[in-house]
Protein backbone atom coordinates (compact mmCIF):
# COMPACT_ATOMS: atom_id res chain seq x y z
CA UNK A 1 0.00 0.00 0.00
CA UNK A 2 1.42 3.35 -0.70
CA UNK A 3 1.65 6.19 1.90
CA UNK A 4 -0.75 8.68 -0.49
CA UNK A 5 -3.20 5.82 0.30
CA UNK A 6 -3.39 6.72 4.13
CA UNK A 7 -4.58 10.35 3.48
CA UNK A 8 -7.51 11.84 2.38
CA UNK A 9 -6.76 12.82 -1.41
CA UNK A 10 -7.22 16.34 -1.15
CA UNK A 11 -3.92 16.56 1.08
CA UNK A 12 -2.33 13.74 -0.79
CA UNK A 13 -2.67 15.93 -3.84
CA UNK A 14 -1.05 19.20 -2.40
CA UNK A 15 2.32 20.18 -4.16
CA UNK A 16 4.08 20.13 -0.40
CA UNK A 17 2.55 16.08 0.81
CA UNK A 18 2.98 14.85 -2.69
CA UNK A 19 6.45 15.59 -2.70
CA UNK A 20 7.24 14.52 0.74
CA UNK A 21 5.21 11.06 -0.21
CA UNK A 22 7.18 10.47 -2.98
CA UNK A 23 10.46 10.53 -1.32
CA UNK A 24 9.26 8.63 1.81
CA UNK A 25 8.02 5.81 -0.52
CA UNK A 26 11.04 5.29 -1.88
CA UNK A 27 12.67 4.77 1.72
CA UNK A 28 9.65 2.58 2.44
CA UNK A 29 10.41 0.85 -0.31
CA UNK A 30 14.11 0.12 0.23
CA UNK A 31 13.45 -0.64 3.53
CA UNK A 32 10.71 -3.41 2.55
CA UNK A 33 13.48 -5.10 0.00
CA UNK A 34 15.98 -4.94 2.42
CA UNK A 35 13.95 -7.02 5.09
CA UNK A 36 12.82 -9.29 2.01
CA UNK A 37 16.47 -10.08 1.16
CA UNK A 38 17.23 -10.30 5.26
CA UNK A 39 14.06 -12.99 5.29
CA UNK A 40 15.59 -14.95 2.07
CA UNK A 41 18.62 -15.67 3.96
CA UNK A 42 16.57 -17.35 6.28
CA UNK A 43 15.84 -20.16 3.81
CA UNK A 44 18.39 -22.13 1.68
CA UNK A 45 16.56 -21.99 -1.08
CA UNK A 46 16.47 -18.26 -1.71
CA UNK A 47 19.42 -17.59 0.12
CA UNK A 48 22.37 -15.63 -1.47
CA UNK A 49 24.89 -14.09 0.86
CA UNK A 50 23.69 -15.49 3.86
CA UNK A 51 25.05 -19.04 1.98
CA UNK A 52 28.30 -18.41 4.28
CA UNK A 53 26.48 -18.27 6.99
CA UNK A 54 24.68 -21.94 6.24
CA UNK A 55 27.88 -23.84 5.40
CA UNK A 56 29.62 -22.14 8.30
CA UNK A 57 26.83 -23.48 10.54
CA UNK A 58 27.19 -26.98 8.51
CA UNK A 59 31.07 -27.48 8.63
CA UNK A 60 30.92 -26.82 4.26
CA UNK A 61 34.06 -24.79 3.40
CA UNK A 62 32.61 -22.24 1.13
CA UNK A 63 33.69 -21.70 -2.10
CA UNK A 64 32.80 -18.50 -3.77
CA UNK A 65 33.44 -19.71 -7.13
CA UNK A 66 30.61 -21.71 -7.23
CA UNK A 67 27.62 -21.04 -8.51
CA UNK A 68 24.80 -19.68 -5.79
CA UNK A 69 22.45 -22.78 -7.06
CA UNK A 70 25.03 -25.33 -6.62
CA UNK A 71 26.30 -24.39 -3.31
CA UNK A 72 22.87 -24.29 -2.52
CA UNK A 73 22.18 -28.20 -3.15
CA UNK A 74 25.19 -28.99 -0.95
CA UNK A 75 23.87 -26.94 1.90
CA UNK A 76 20.43 -29.20 1.14
CA UNK A 77 22.09 -32.14 1.54
CA UNK A 78 23.98 -31.81 4.19
CA UNK A 79 20.54 -30.66 6.05
CA UNK A 80 18.83 -33.71 4.33
CA UNK A 81 21.97 -36.14 5.54
CA UNK A 82 21.56 -36.17 9.14
CA UNK A 83 20.38 -39.83 11.09
CA UNK A 84 20.68 -43.50 9.82
CA UNK A 85 22.14 -44.11 6.77
CA UNK A 86 18.82 -46.11 4.57
CA UNK A 87 18.59 -46.32 0.85
CA UNK A 88 15.98 -43.47 1.10
CA UNK A 89 18.28 -41.55 2.90
CA UNK A 90 21.16 -41.57 0.02
CA UNK A 91 18.67 -40.97 -2.49
CA UNK A 92 17.36 -38.08 -0.42
CA UNK A 93 20.60 -36.81 -0.23
CA UNK A 94 21.46 -36.96 -4.01
CA UNK A 95 18.41 -36.16 -4.81
CA UNK A 96 19.16 -32.82 -3.57
CA UNK A 97 21.99 -32.01 -5.73
CA UNK A 98 21.47 -31.08 -9.50
CA UNK A 99 20.80 -34.06 -11.85
CA UNK A 100 21.28 -36.25 -8.80
CA UNK A 101 18.16 -38.80 -8.94
CA UNK A 102 19.74 -41.99 -8.35
CA UNK A 103 19.08 -45.95 -7.69
CA UNK A 104 20.80 -47.24 -4.43
CA UNK A 105 21.79 -51.27 -5.28
CA UNK A 106 23.17 -52.27 -1.59
CA UNK A 107 25.81 -55.43 -1.86
CA UNK A 108 24.93 -56.71 2.30
CA UNK A 109 27.28 -59.94 1.59
CA UNK A 110 30.59 -57.81 0.77
CA UNK A 111 29.73 -54.69 2.83
CA UNK A 112 29.34 -51.88 -0.16
CA UNK A 113 26.42 -50.02 -2.17
CA UNK A 114 26.52 -48.30 -5.28
CA UNK A 115 24.56 -45.25 -6.07
CA UNK A 116 23.49 -45.23 -9.66
CA UNK A 117 22.26 -42.45 -11.25
CA UNK A 118 19.50 -42.64 -13.42
CA UNK A 119 17.91 -38.96 -14.09
CA UNK A 120 20.92 -38.27 -16.56
CA UNK A 121 22.85 -39.49 -19.32
CA UNK A 122 26.64 -39.21 -18.52
CA UNK A 123 28.89 -37.74 -15.63
CA UNK A 124 26.93 -35.15 -13.39
CA UNK A 125 28.99 -31.90 -13.15
CA UNK A 126 28.56 -32.33 -9.15
CA UNK A 127 29.81 -35.53 -8.94
CA UNK A 128 32.20 -34.80 -6.64
CA UNK A 129 30.04 -33.16 -4.20
CA UNK A 130 27.63 -35.60 -4.08
CA UNK A 131 30.54 -37.74 -3.29
CA UNK A 132 31.60 -35.62 -0.32
CA UNK A 133 28.66 -35.69 0.82
CA UNK A 134 27.99 -39.65 0.66
CA UNK A 135 30.81 -40.40 2.17
CA UNK A 136 30.00 -38.08 5.18
CA UNK A 137 26.83 -39.60 5.81
CA UNK A 138 28.19 -43.43 5.36
CA UNK A 139 29.46 -45.73 7.94
CA UNK A 140 33.00 -46.08 7.30
CA UNK A 141 32.50 -49.98 6.95
CA UNK A 142 30.69 -49.51 4.02
CA UNK A 143 32.14 -49.35 0.40
CA UNK A 144 30.40 -47.12 -2.21
CA UNK A 145 30.79 -47.53 -6.34
CA UNK A 146 29.40 -44.99 -8.45
CA UNK A 147 27.48 -45.86 -11.81
CA UNK A 148 26.24 -43.99 -14.43
CA UNK A 149 24.16 -44.40 -17.67
CA UNK A 150 25.84 -43.53 -21.02
CA UNK A 151 24.50 -43.96 -24.41
CA UNK A 152 24.32 -47.31 -25.73
CA UNK A 153 24.95 -49.30 -29.31
CA UNK A 154 21.96 -49.89 -29.90
CA UNK A 155 20.53 -46.11 -29.81
CA UNK A 156 23.48 -44.71 -32.24
CA UNK A 157 23.07 -47.34 -35.15
CA UNK A 158 19.92 -45.77 -35.96
CA UNK A 159 21.44 -42.13 -36.28
CA UNK A 160 23.83 -40.84 -39.42
CA UNK A 161 26.66 -39.16 -39.51
CA UNK A 162 25.58 -36.01 -40.48
CA UNK A 163 23.34 -35.89 -37.22
CA UNK A 164 26.33 -36.24 -34.98
CA UNK A 165 29.41 -35.19 -36.86
CA UNK A 166 28.76 -31.58 -35.43
CA UNK A 167 29.24 -32.96 -32.02
CA UNK A 168 31.92 -34.48 -30.18
CA UNK A 169 32.51 -38.17 -28.82
CA UNK A 170 31.90 -37.18 -25.30
CA UNK A 171 28.41 -35.51 -25.96
CA UNK A 172 27.55 -38.75 -28.48
CA UNK A 173 28.55 -40.75 -25.92
CA UNK A 174 26.43 -39.00 -22.89
CA UNK A 175 23.53 -38.38 -25.00
CA UNK A 176 23.86 -34.58 -25.64
CA UNK A 177 23.92 -35.26 -29.74
CA UNK A 178 21.19 -37.78 -30.38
Amino acid sequence: MLLKDYLPPAVAKTRIFSTLLTSEQLEINNLNSSIQDIVNQCFVNTATWGLDNWESLLGIITDHRKDVNYRRTVVNAKLRGSGTITVNLVQNVAGSFINGKVAVIEHPSIYSFEVMFVGTVGIPPNLSDVQDVINQIKPAHLAVTYTFLYTQWSKVKTITWATVKTGTWGGLKNGVVI
